[in-house]
């Protein structure tokens, strides 16, 4: 083979190299399967993962210690599900907000299928618009405006219930927000079924963190059972409305006035999603709120003052608190605030990637849940100065965007904030306006129950002011 000639195959060869390589690259640049690590972090136990180190820790320990371990993202795999946790705002506005078509809105499996599949925690797109649509129109301002007065009355009720008794305040407000969600389901109608719908509402409250076996015996299968029960409850409610052929305004009502129909499935799922939403979180934001208020004298005696105020004012005039009156409380509604953010009542979220994604570097795979830490970002000096530090003055100042997020963000925000806020308000005035009260043992733990909680559910004593 003369010079030419070999020359002429080693340019051939070259050429046939380049073409090879060049057609790799573009595969590997346009193709997706870059092979991206996954972000670093624990899957703990087969199956079990580190479900058990989450409930059982305090949360502000189990979030900080991992994001101290391996940053602000990371992968573990809780309620028998792979999942990565983020724990910055801008992430968390990412995955809510920005790109929140990659994650759809999830729950495990097992909280799914108690809550009920059809519920809109776990939808999007246009059926979940729809039932956005129809809650928002059942705790829209006007529709909270005619129900203040009726709170108030559970409000009143409930406090006179404790008057000179050791109690055990998460206990209790549940009960309070139990009845008040009722009051903004259902209205004014008398309910024939409450104790059951109460009953088996319990049962399944106590599965909801359990581990999803479903045998005779376990939590799980109680809670499912318990489910099914509350199912037929509602449909009984259901029927019984239909009969009545009445215009209500309530949420029930809402539901069933949709032109474009939802079964009674759907309508039970939404039920039973709408009580576990408005009752267990907002019961435990109170029960914080009287932990820290009798932790800090001079925020007690702000809120008291400003308190007392609208009895003054109202003196006279109509007795009943209007929801014209909720606004005039700012020192309060800060003090909600803080307890939010401190409390953390809702610590993270999930959501699942509905595709392989690559975030930050690292690989997020298809189906893995991911889950904004909340806690975290509530809790970081960066965001919050002395954030353990209970000081309601710091909301005179609006916080930074995407710090702050109690009820979420983006169009899977809590539709029912508002609801919640009055009926905190509600009761407050009236606790703090003719009742005095004192915690009982020391109260220095936290513990889940699903939601964080101070230790043994805040037992206290409550005494009339003389």
């Amino acid at each position: 083979m003369d010079f030419t000639t070999m020359f002429m195959f080693c340019l051939f060869v070259s050429f046939l190299s380049f073409l090879f390589l060049f057609r790799l690259l573009l595969k590997f640049l346009t193709s997706g399967h870059r092979k991206l690590p996954l972000p670093p972090g624990s899957l703990g136990w087969p199956y079990i993962g580190e479900t058990f180190q989450l409930y059982s820790q305090n949360p502000n320990v189990f979030f900080a210690s991992k994001v101290k371990k391996y940053g602000s993202i990371l992968k573990t795999h809780i309620l028998g599900c792979p999942c990565v946790m983020i724990s910055s705002p801008e992430a968390a506005k990412l995955v809510l907000v920005t790109k929140a078509a990659l994650f759809k809105p999830t729950f495990p499996a097992s909280k799914e299928r108690m809550l009920g599949k059809q519920a809109i925690f776990f939808h999007q797109g246009e059926y979940h618009s729809k039932l956005r649509k129809l809650v928002i129109r059942a705790f829209m301002p006007e529709a909270i405006k005619n129900i203040v007065s009726d709170i108030e009355s559970i409000a009143i009720e409930t406090l006179k219930s404790w008057e000179g008794q050791s109690i055990t305040t998460y206990q209790e407000m549940k009960t309070y927000t139990f009845n008040v969600a009722l009051l903004s389901i259902f209205g004014k109608d008398e309910i024939l079924d409450r104790e059951e719908l109460k009953r088996c509402y319990y049962i399944l409250e106590k599965g909801y963190n359990s581990m999803p076996i479903n045998l005779p015996g376990t939590l799980f299968h109680k809670s499912m059972k318990a489910r099914k029960e509350l199912g037929q409850i509602v449909a009984k409610i259901l029927s019984i409305r239909r009969q009545m052929k009445h215009d209500h305004k309530d949420l029930l009502g809402s539901f069933m006035g949709d032109q474009e129909g939802l079964t009674d499935e759907q309508i039970a799922d939404n039920i039973i999603g709408v009580i576990f939403a408005a009752r267990d979180t907002t019961a435990s934001v109170l029960t914080w709120i009287v932990k820290y208020l009798a932790e800090n004298p001079s925020v007690l005696q702000a809120v008291t003052e400003e308190q007392e105020e609208i009895v003054r004012e109202k003196r006279g005039e109509e007795k009943a608190l209007t929801r014209a009156d909720t606004k005039k409380m700012p020192m309060t509604s800060r003090v909600i605030q803080e307890t939010l953010r401190v409390a953390s009542i809702l610590s993270f979220t999930f959501r699942e990637a509905v595709e392989d994604v690559e975030f930050e570097g690292y690989l997020i795979p298809k189906g893995w849940k991911v889950l904004p830490l909340f806690r975290n970002i509530h809790h970081s000096p960066e965001n919050f100065p002395e954030p353990e530090k209970f000081d309601p003055s710091r909301f005179e100042v609006a916080p930074k965007p995407n710090t702050f997020m109690p009820f979420g963000n983006g169009t899977h925000s809590c539709p029912g904030n508002e609801l919640a806020k009055v009926e905190i308000l509600v009761l407050l005035h009236h606790l703090t306006t003719k009742y005095r009260w004192s915690v009982m043992g020391p109260q220095n733990g936290i513990q889940y129950g699903p939601f964080a909680l101070p230790q043994n559910g805040l037992p206290i004593r409550l005494s009339l002011k003389t």
